[in-house]
């Protein structure tokens, strides 16, 4: 089974292939990811038009780099997945047109995919791992953890209240005048940093809630910043420093607590999982401290390759071969609407964002 994968939901336009053979592992054949960091840099974030345009020049080029880069023609594939939702809905309209023009004049079967899915998928595809385990999904949009039952099975368990944690990032950035994007640049300043210098909040740690929040650890970080301007270098270092200090230790409490209810309702799992996937995951210090939570609480870790953590194709098309399998195709993909919102578990209720459009989280 081989599939073309398509993303466009947010600023980064890609295609890959990737195949699936009887007795053997998945292969990613070709994944081409194409970034827009230059085109928004000077907006300090994405700017949907723009990254709408950048899609419609660019996305021709790109699925026929993947496909090139595969060794097939599109005639050799066996479908067709695109991402659909959610997202930017310009750059989701780009992805999933160009997607249905492909698989009709191919006469291709089409699938619309969830972005999330692709995520929360992405470890079987680099590590083989069994249903059930746990998600932890942290981007610019979502900060979650899920239990992954099965293909098109998941449970929320806990969500943020106010600010994706990517968000936060990027927010803090901004507020110490670093480039966009703020996530990998306030790591790096951080390396420099002290970060015991500013005591910032840890948001809900120790709570019976399950929940994130950064919004508050956000305020701080501007009042620490107003109360010690002008800035200097070492002072930006040391508050990205605490800033990421408080942030690792309040995922780890949070995550802590899903690991604690997830060993209480599957005890017969003998090696559970923690996935931790999204463009924030590709954060080392986070990282540490998750492998530390998992470690003591005796679970297996795993984050995919930093290039399968941030958006790509390769995780879509993947959605498309587990859904495939799984005889989960859907509705009509080529009468599917792209979705700005679309949370993986559509039936727990929202916490925040619910709207006209549906459920932010």
């Amino acid at each position: 089974m081989r599939v073309l994968g398509i993303e466009t939901s947010c600023d980064e336009t890609a295609a890959s292939v990737v195949a699936l053979r009887e007795g053997a592992e998945p292969e990613i054949l070709s994944s081409v990811v194409l970034s827009q960091i230059e085109e928004h840099a000077a907006f300090g974030g994405v700017v949907p038009e723009i990254a709408a345009r950048a899609h419609v020049e660019a996305l021709d080029g790109i699925v026929d780099a993947a496909l090139a880069n595969s060794g097939l023609k599109l005639a050799d594939v066996d479908a067709v997945a695109a991402t659909a939702g959610p997202g930017l809905v310009g750059g989701l309209i780009v992805g999933l047109m160009t997607a249905k023009a492909v698989a009709a004049a191919a006469r291709k079967p089409l699938l619309a995919i969830n972005h999330l899915e692709g995520h929360a998928l992405t470890a079987r595809l680099t590590d083989g791992l069994d249903f059930p385990y746990l998600l932890l999904l942290v981007s610019g949009g979502h900060t979650q953890i899920v239990l992954v039952r099965g293909v098109g099975d998941y449970q929320r368990w806990a969500t943020t209240i106010d600010d994706a944690l990517g968000e936060a990032f990027d927010k803090t950035a901004k507020m110490l005048g670093l480039p966009y994007p703020g996530g990998p640049n306030v790591e790096r300043v951080a390396k420099e940093g002290d970060a015991t210098r500013f005591a910032f909040p840890r948001p809900m740690k120790g709570s019976a809630q399950p929940d994130f929040s950064f919004a508050g650890l956000k305020t701080a970080v501007r009042q620490a910043a107003t109360a010690v301007a002008p800035l200097s270098d070492k002072d930006v270092a040391d508050i990205c420093a605490s800033f990421q200090a408080a942030v690792s230790d309040a995922l780890s409490d949070r995550v802590g607590r899903s690991l604690a209810r997830f060993r209480e309702e599957f005890p017969d799992i003998a090696e559970p999982a923690l996935v931790v996937a999204g463009g924030v995951a590709a954060n080392k210090a986070i990282r540490a401290a998750l492998e530390e939570q998992c470690a003591r609480r005796g679970f297996r870790f795993i984050a995919p390759p930093h290039e399968l953590c941030t958006d790509n194709a390769a995780m879509i098309a993947w959605a498309g071969i587990e859904r495939i399998r799984a005889g989960l195709r859907g509705e009509d993909a080529f009468r599917f609407v792209p979705r700005s919102r679309w949370p993986l578990d559509e039936v727990s209720a929202p916490v925040v964002g619910s709207g006209r459009r549906g459920a932010k989280a």
